[in-house]
């Protein structure tokens, strides 16, 4: 039997607040046992503060194969930023070589996946809140964007399944999100409620199609979107309807499913009633991101232990952490990667001088 399975932490994903865990965090985290934590930039200075970081969060857990995550997308959404760290960019780059040459853009897209799980592997962090499956739809919020591989089906899978592809090569575990889609968000919905009226054949067609070709993937991130035309009154998070009838039934999501950040505004009540909402819809984690010690204690007192679907779909999560290599290649190994991306992706984008490829 394994430690999660003996254990059976609590259904919930936490952040902390700075760089180092403080006197109350050490004995908040080790009592309450959340599943797993996610790091943002307030909680990055340097490789080996990072390490030590990582480190400690496993001490508390008693797990070695504990889920530590980070949104490292690349572009906008990068936590491990330069002078440490190389500039990564944005998937909607790779989108945009994809059209010109798509064997080229796979490749570039696997290298770069490979090279991004080396630096993760080399901290400590064992998932990758990545990558992005929302299709590009113009016209629409900015807080998708340039995050898409694009507006075409074929390309958006083609390029994702070669960055999933990549992060298991290099020892890391790939979150796909945000399920069933985000692509059509009108608004921001770290600010408000996006709201989605397209019919649901249009939506099980486009926006749902991406995360059904890769419903393999271990687990998923859901979306703060509200689909008038599956559940008028719910996001799709914190919605039975849309996380029965589509996530886990039309897309055929069957891994572990998370929710977005539950402190964003696109969700309404205390955090303790979404934290109590996302889980009663289906959500097998709540996820919360700020660190503020308020919210993270409504957070875990609403989030019971792992049980059931859920605690076996966690199990598979940490095994497959566990089974991963995981190890850094050389050097001149990642040298020659770094040197290959960067001649692959010449054509649409350049790094600006020392930040590497």
């Amino acid at each position: 039997m394994s430690d999660l399975e003996l254990k059976r932490p609590k259904a919930c994903i936490l952040g902390l607040e700075g760089t180092a865990l403080s006197n109350w965090e050490k004995g908040f985290f080790r009592e309450a046992d959340p599943y797993g934590f996610i790091l943002f930039a307030r909680n990055v200075a340097d490789p080996d503060q990072l390490k030590r970081l990582t480190a400690e969060l496993r001490d508390i857990s008693g797990r070695s194969n504990l889920p530590i995550l980070v949104d490292q997308e690349g572009g906008r959404v990068a936590r491990l930023k330069p002078p440490h760290w190389r500039k990564m960019p944005a998937a909607g780059v790779f989108g945009q070589l994809y059209e010109q040459q798509p064997e080229d853009a796979r490749e570039a897209a696997y290298l770069n996946a490979r090279l991004l799980a080396a630096d993760l592997v080399d901290v400590g962090i064992s998932v990758v809140c990545a990558p992005v499956l929302d299709l590009y739809f113009p016209g629409m919020s900015d807080v998708v964007g340039d995050r898409s591989y694009g507006s075409e089906v074929a390309n958006v899978v083609a390029l994702a399944s070669a960055v999933s592809a990549g992060l298991l090569d290099g020892g890391i575990i790939p979150v796909i999100k945000h399920i069933p889609g985000h692509g059509r968000a009108n608004v921001d919905s770290h600010k408000d409620l996006p709201v989605v009226t397209a019919s649901k054949s249009s939506l099980s067609v486009n926006d749902f199609e991406p995360f059904r070709q890769m419903k393999d993937v271990l687990a998923g991130m859901s979306a703060h979107i509200l689909f008038t035309a599956i559940d008028d009154q719910r996001p799709a998070t914190v919605s039975p309807r849309v996380i029965s009838d589509v996530i886990r039934g039309d897309i055929g999501f069957e891994n572990l499913l998370i929710s977005d950040d539950l402190s964003m505004e696109a969700l309404g009540g205390s955090i303790a009633s979404r934290t109590h909402e996302c889980l009663a819809a289906g959500c097998d984690i709540a996820l919360h991101c700020n660190g503020k010690r308020t919210e993270l204690e409504q957070v875990v007192s609403m989030s019971p232990a792992l049980d059931g679907a859920a605690l076996e779909r966690a199990l598979a999560v940490t095994n497959r952490i566990s089974s991963l290599k995981g190890d850094v290649p050389a050097r001149p190994v990642l040298a020659d990667w770094n040197a290959r991306l960067g001649q692959l992706l010449a054509p649409v984008w350049a790094p600006a001088q020392g930040e590497g490829a």
